[in-house]
């Protein structure tokens, strides 16, 4: 990957955490950000890093097996990337976040374990499409990573519980959009909460999978 190549990454991944981060949906030091690079790398938010105040040159630099190169240390939940990216050689970028919406979500009883959130919108299955509740784990548990890489294979994004998403997407851009679609539709669905809301049949379901794949 060339400097320049590199360089746009990093000013990307500032740009859309700031987005990201005035917006509400991430707050504190909460939330990483990743993105594949063209030598089989990643760029990766920092750990402890605010993602409304990134500096892109400080942004940490990893080389293909993981080890850190360069920039400040990553993320504590570096795992949870490296897990989902194993499975998913189609995806380019990851957001995680700490989402209130999404995280309330998680903490419901009840919802259904494989899916938790019913497909209520058409932009809600064609961005996000099913998604698993991962049970809970203490943050920085490494067997966290591998109860996301057993569901990432099949899926764009995880839930996980009492903690919050992580989505993947074909590029940056993508997987934030996902990741905005998915913190919307949870809003969506705890208002509905007791209405008995009419949903997506699984007919409508299917044909916008089979014209909206997801990377």
């Amino acid at each position: 990957m060339s400097l320049h190549d590199e360089n746009r990454l990093r000013e990307q991944i500032a740009t859309l955490g700031k987005s990201l981060f005035d917006r509400g949906l991430t707050m504190g030091s909460s939330g990483n950000i990743s993105v594949r690079t063209d030598d089989g790398g990643w760029l990766m938010t920092p750990t402890n890093a605010c993602l409304g105040r990134l500096d892109p040159g400080c942004i940490s630099r990893l080389d293909r097996d993981g080890h850190w190169k360069a920039g400040d240390k990553p993320t504590k939940e570096s795992f949870l990337h490296m897990a989902m990216y194993a499975e998913r050689p189609q995806s380019e970028a990851i957001v995680h976040l700490h989402s209130t919406h999404s995280v309330a979500v998680s903490c419901l009883p009840g919802i259904d374990p494989c899916d938790c959130i019913p497909p209520l919108t058409a932009y809600y299955v064609m961005r996000v499409g099913k998604l698993p509740l991962v049970p809970y784990h203490i943050p920085g548990d490494p067997s966290l990573g591998d109860a996301v890489k057993g569901l990432a294979g099949q899926h764009s994004a995880v839930l996980l519980a009492n903690h919050g998403p992580v989505v993947a997407g074909k590029n940056l851009e993508a997987a934030v959009y996902a990741t905005e679609e998915l913190e919307e539709t949870a809003k969506l669905f705890l208002l509905l909460q007791g209405k008995n809301p009419r949903i997506l049949s699984p007919e409508q379901v299917v044909e916008l999978e089979k014209r909206f794949p997801k990377a």
